[in-house]
């Protein structure tokens, strides 16, 4: 049932995104007069950057909400008798106030035997910290409060922002170079195979592009869980942060080779050859060294 809603949910956010660049597209060129499709390297530009842009911006509008219905996110609200909501909603706004956010984020809490947590939202202002139940379950309070100071530090930090512009830009020169060169392939043969030959070779170069794209999005990833790690050690506290690391690590170790109930950390002891370079987050030893060495 879960993986049926966020199917549906996958496929409802793309329609979105699709029914809204169409129209915003049409808009552009009844207003500016500029056709996208005359053949011209701006019109094509212009087009690829919309694409490009456009899907990765209207992702992050909708991810607040596609994250609380997706996950079945159960807000915390201030009136909750729980002990441990009362608990988690007040480290979470004493942590956020440390950071200097403008509005305190939402805070929910899911199930999911998965250790796990997660900051999303399209700005400081509008924003969400998650803790899964597998998480709350398996950590102590300051375990808790160092994971929840990471997650604090990448809204601080505006990295779901950062991260947005990163893919667009990636997105729209993926887009543009690889209907550049499908256009000079197609050139070179005959006229009645032209139009198959530009498909199939756009095709396969998004799909290649794509990969080699995605390479500078993990590095800029790596390095903004480095950030949100020293966020986390100034708003919750070194101590706690590392206890956190070293929580997830020793989790981790115990694992089997074959067991994927950690996969969403998308953590690794140390990652192997090219493997590290698609990594989204560093091992979690790099990261526990640099916060040792953190001041």
């Amino acid at each position: 049932m879960a993986y049926g809603k966020r199917i549906f949910l996958f496929l409802l956010t793309n329609i979105a995104i699709i029914g809204t660049i169409s129209i915003a597209l049409a808009v552009f060129q009844s207003v500016t007069g500029i056709q996208l499709h005359d053949g011209s390297l701006t019109g094509l530009f212009i087009f690829c950057l919309f694409w490009g842009m456009g899907g990765a911006f209207i992702s992050l509008l909708l991810s607040k909400w596609l994250a609380k219905k997706s996950m079945n996110v159960q807000i915390i609200s201030e009136d909750s008798r729980s002990p441990q909501e009362q608990e988690i909603l007040q480290m979470v706004h004493t942590i956020a106030k440390r950071a200097g956010l403008p509005k305190m984020p939402e805070v929910g809490i899911y199930e999911s035997p998965e250790v796990n947590a997660f900051a999303t939202g399209p700005s400081k202002s509008n924003s969400l910290v998650a803790l899964s139940t597998g998480l709350l379950n398996r950590m102590n309070r300051d375990e808790v409060e160092g994971v929840i100071g990471h997650e604090v530090a990448h809204i601080a930090n505006g990295d779901m922002v950062t991260m947005t512009l990163v893919q667009g830009v990636v997105n729209a020169f993926v887009m543009f170079f690889a209907r550049i060169i499908a256009r000079i392939v197609s050139s070179q043969v005959d006229e009645k195979i032209s139009g198959m030959v530009y498909f199939a070779t756009t095709i396969v170069l998004d799909i290649l592009f794509s990969f080699l794209g995605s390479l500078v999005v993990a590095f800029f990833s790596r390095a903004r869980e480095y950030r949100a790690d020293k966020g986390g050690a100034q708003y919750a506290g070194r101590e706690k942060m590392i206890a956190g690391l070293r929580r997830l690590q020793s989790m981790y170790d115990q694992l089997e080779p074959d067991n994927t109930s950690m996969a969403t950390l998308k953590i690794s002891s140390r990652p192997a050859g090219l493997m590290a370079l698609f990594s989204t987050h560093p091992p979690l030893a790099d990261r526990i060294q640099k916060l040792e060495h953190f001041r």
